[in-house]
């Protein structure tokens, strides 16, 4: 890591620009597929930073205050989100896709107002700043010095729905900004690193990283090599299902990466106990009755969904509790000729940073992946059940070759899993994309009604 000092930028005084800015935010928000109160008003926004980066360009964390009661690790207070917002008097054309409005009062009144990272100037200069380590008000920031960004990479947004905001380099980095931030080293930041150490490939090691020191630390961004000739996972499995072609191969091969990462990450971090299953239970029934007051549609289900996190009490507990990646789908993983590759180790944004970076059982993971699985299959009528069905058992079955435990012999643990992870994407739908809200539901009706 390399830090060096570098000139202070200007600091923008926080009234007087917000009086510009709080009714242009209050509405563009809501909109964006990364903010997580959609289903609660906007009732209030405050500036906790702003630092102008640039010219016409002003970084941003600013607090969005709710009513009503939070998601899954929602304050109640409201939550933090990182905005890039490049400000001036003319707009160019090509840029009209990313105007958030053109302000009506305060010192910004006329000005033209836009998501800057759509713009390629300040998008280009974003990564000048990372190529050259330094601070810039609260903002730091820092590389691996023995990886050479080269200058003049033309950037392009990535458009794939994410909970965050990515931004690819000439085909050789990508920079996620994150943009709800939460206090503390951010997973996707602490994970990559110490598995490079751990010399895993499976893993792409960051290459340079932006962090804050105001209002509290936290992590801002990370820039890692780009897989340009990779797929994820998720278009793989759609293309395999569009032409009536097997994806066994590939499962179990995933099945076998998956396994790799635990591995190197059982060994980078510190194990756990093993989880008291009674606890793990009992939050789960929680997570359920959380789930349960924002989705009605979920209630019908409640009871027989807690038969399986009562089975979990008696069960074995499995293998140790460990640092996971806690989000695996078949979006996460990238596979490049024949290799499969992890990625976005940020965990369930949704979830408390702490709980993100502490140990859980590793069939957490493995049960996300099988929930991807079953997404897939949905996604052509008819629906594919027996294609699912042979993807699970050939991704356990690889799993199992490199670990050296099977994760079809632990299935009250598995299927506790499943049921909390369908739970989570009950929620997740509701509130962002309603239209997929029938998937996780013929999943919640499954494993309500037979068990799995």
């Amino acid at each position: 890591m390399t830090k060096t000092a570098s000139p202070r930028p200007r600091t923008v005084g926080a009234a007087g620009p917000m009086a510009s800015l709080a009714g242009l935010l209050r509405e563009w928000l809501p909109r964006q597929r990364w903010f997580a109160g959609k289903d609660r008003p906007v009732t209030d926004l405050g500036l906790l930073s702003m630092t102008e980066l640039f010219t016409g360009c002003l970084h941003l964390l600013v607090g969005a205050g709710h009513t009503g009661v939070p998601g899954p690790g929602g304050d109640p207070a409201g939550d933090c989100y990182q905005l890039l917002l490049g400000v001036r008097q003319h707009l160019a054309p090509r840029l009209g896709r990313a105007l958030i409005g053109r302000a009506e009062q305060g010192p910004l009144a006329g000005l033209a107002v836009y998501d800057a990272l759509q713009d390629p100037r300040s998008a280009q200069l974003l990564l000048e700043r990372l190529r050259r380590p330094g601070t810039a008000g609260p903002l730091s920031f820092e590389a691996d010095p023995s990886v050479a960004v080269p200058a003049g990479l033309v950037p392009r947004v990535l458009e794939a729905e994410q909970s965050n905001s990515s931004l690819v380099y000439g085909d050789e980095f990508i920079l996620k900004v994150f943009r709800r931030i939460q206090p503390g080293v951010n997973p996707d930041l602490e994970v990559p690193v110490a598995l490079a150490a751990q010399g895993c490939g499976r893993v792409p090691a960051p290459v340079a990283w932006l962090r804050t020191t105001h209002p509290q630390e936290a992590t801002l961004g990370v820039l890692q090599p780009f897989l340009r000739d990779a797929s994820d996972g998720w278009t793989l499995a759609l293309q395999a299902l569009a032409s009536g072609g097997d994806f066994t191969a590939e499962a179990h091969q995933l099945g076998q990466a998956t396994a790799e990462v635990h591995l190197a990450l059982a060994s980078a971090f510190p194990s756990g106990p093993h989880e008291e299953n009674a606890r793990t239970a009992a939050a789960m029934a929680e997570r359920l009755d959380a789930a349960a007051h924002c989705v009605p549609a979920l209630r019908p289900y409640v009871p027989g969904l807690r038969t399986a996190f009562g089975a979990l009490v008696a069960c074995d507990p499995g293998p140790p509790a460990q640092r996971v990646h806690g989000d695996l789908h078949l979006g996460q993983v990238l596979r490049a000729g024949r290799d499969w590759f992890v990625i976005d180790f940020e965990g369930e944004p949704s979830r408390p940073l702490d709980e993100r970076r502490g140990t859980r059982s590793p069939v957490r993971d493995i049960a996300g992946m099988l929930r991807s699985f079953d997404y897939a299959a949905r996604q052509r009528r008819p629906w594919r059940p027996e294609w699912a069905r042979r993807c699970r058992e050939a991704y356990c079955a690889g799993y199992a070759s490199r670990a050296g435990w099977d994760p079809r012999k632990k299935h009250g643990l598995l299927r506790a899993y499943e049921t909390d992870r369908a739970v989570y994407e009950v929620l997740y739908e509701a509130r962002h994309r309603p239209d997929w809200l029938p998937v996780p539901m013929a999943a919640i009706e499954r494993l309500a009604v037979r068990g799995g």
